[in-house]
């Protein structure tokens, strides 16, 4: 037997402690969704690896443009390089970004006609796309099941006991075991906004968080509610 596993007893307090602060998380945020706009699987994609190293309100307000341009994998594997990287300057990293986007839209033609698969084993195998950004689009794409393990998940997982994993595979696979698969969508939801608004990596506003008699990090940030109150973000990503 694993000495490290937990016993019977301490896995039901797990999940069932796991569970509480799923519900009380989707009650403090009822609205949880990706705040990536977008219209389809392809856009989708796209908007998420543009979202690397930047905020979703600037690859938001590219969109737009960029769609315009490009609506599908088509119109962008014969993008001109110049003109596309000039539209998502703003998101950083843009000649990177730009090469991923043009290598994965020819990918899409040549192995699936221009279409997203909505398969794991298919998304890892696109050019700059890893199991976040897979399990993103499954997940909010196609509605299948899937652990999105950014930073926010990992950090939040691992401030609740959920697991003691910095790598994002075995961060997805403990979580996943402690909820039903039709939960794991909203639950990457409920996780990031609580990360994104109280819950950050500094100085989490403990005296302002909704599930804080259930958190094993309750005080590594401030619990007087006035000073935590001050640290809340009413947004997302600024």
């Amino acid at each position: 037997m694993n000495a490290d596993a937990p016993s019977e007893v301490s896995r039901t307090s797990l999940v069932r402690r796991a569970r509480k602060i799923d519900r009380a998380l989707a009650n403090t945020y009822p609205d949880a969704r990706c705040e990536l706009d977008f219209d389809d699987p392809f856009q989708l994609l796209v908007v998420t690896v543009l979202s690397a190293q930047t905020t979703d309100r600037r690859v938001n307000a590219v969109r737009p443009r960029l769609f315009a341009a490009y609506p599908d994998a088509v119109a962008m594997a014969a993008a001109d390089r110049s003109d596309l990287e000039a539209i998502i300057q703003s998101t950083g990293f843009f000649r990177a970004k730009a090469d991923t986007l043009l290598k994965l839209s020819v990918v899409l033609l040549e192995r699936h006609g221009g279409d997203v698969p909505p398969r794991l084993v298919d998304l890892v195998a696109l050019p700059g796309v890893g199991r976040k950004t897979a399990n993103v689009v499954l997940g909010d794409g196609f509605g299948v099941p899937g652990i999105t393990v950014d930073t926010h998940f990992g950090r939040l997982a691992r401030r609740f006991g959920w697991t003691k994993h910095d790598d994002p595979g075995k961060v997805e696979n403990q979580v996943g075991s402690l909820f039903p698969k039709r939960d794991w969508v909203l639950l990457n939801h409920h996780l990031i906004w609580h990360g994104r608004r109280v819950c950050h990596a500094r100085r989490p506003a403990c005296g302002a968080c909704s599930i804080s008699r259930w958190c094993p990090a309750f005080g590594t940030g401030p619990t007087d509610p006035a000073q935590a109150e001050k640290l809340v973000k009413t947004e997302g990503r600024a």
